[in-house]
């Protein structure tokens, strides 16, 4: 009789703790959806923000960008400073990509290289599958855009007819909900926990 108990308790708080991240992945996907409409292009130039909160007009972006408002907005996650703050601290950790020396807090969180670096130091990755049923809503999935392009999508709750899900996504013309999980090589996944 006791087993059971704790056997039952046990499976409570497991579906206590999947309904809650089911939740916070949907807090995400609806954040990530209310750009669609507003994001109207796709404009990756370098440009000084405020620090921290800084944003480029949310008319333009790049694919991060959907991921950085999503996520602040959802969350009160600000990548900005989160990233930037890891970066001065572990900078040999990060893609010597750019040449840099040194961080550049109006940049860095804007790139998917540096995003999939954060998020595997703060616990969120997860194995890339080919099996739909493994991205739940408020995922991050980060690819290749061929030749080169690396990129980094929302997943959606809503799905297609064959239950897969959509993403939210800035990939050249503004942000837009779309059946594209695997249309490009994946090479990261995420699921990010509640902020504390």
């Amino acid at each position: 009789m006791k087993y059971l108990f704790f056997f039952i308790a046990a499976l409570s708080l497991m579906i206590s703790l999947a309904s809650g991240q089911d939740a916070l992945g949907k807090k995400i996907a609806d954040a990530a959806r209310s750009q669609v409409g507003k994001t109207l292009k796709y404009d990756p130039s370098y440009r000084a923000l405020d620090y921290p909160n800084g944003d480029v007009a949310i008319s333009v972006g790049v694919c991060t960008d959907v991921v950085i408002r999503a996520l602040r907005s959802s969350l009160g996650l600000d990548l900005q400073k989160s990233v930037h703050e890891d970066m001065k601290n572990n900078f040999p950790k990060y893609p010597q990509i750019w040449r840099l020396r040194a961080p550049d807090k109006n940049i860095d969180h804007r790139r998917v290289p540096n995003l999939k670096v954060f998020f595997k130091r703060q616990g969120y990755e997860l194995t890339v599958s080919q099996d739909q049923k493994n991205y739940k809503a408020g995922d991050l999935v980060t690819c290749i855009v061929p030749p080169h392009l690396p990129h980094i999508m929302v997943v959606s709750d809503r799905l297609t007819d064959d239950g897969r899900p959509l993403v939210i996504h800035n990939i050249g013309s503004g942000a837009k909900e779309e059946d594209r999980l695997f249309d490009f090589k994946l090479t990261g996944h995420y699921r990010l926990k509640k902020i504390e």
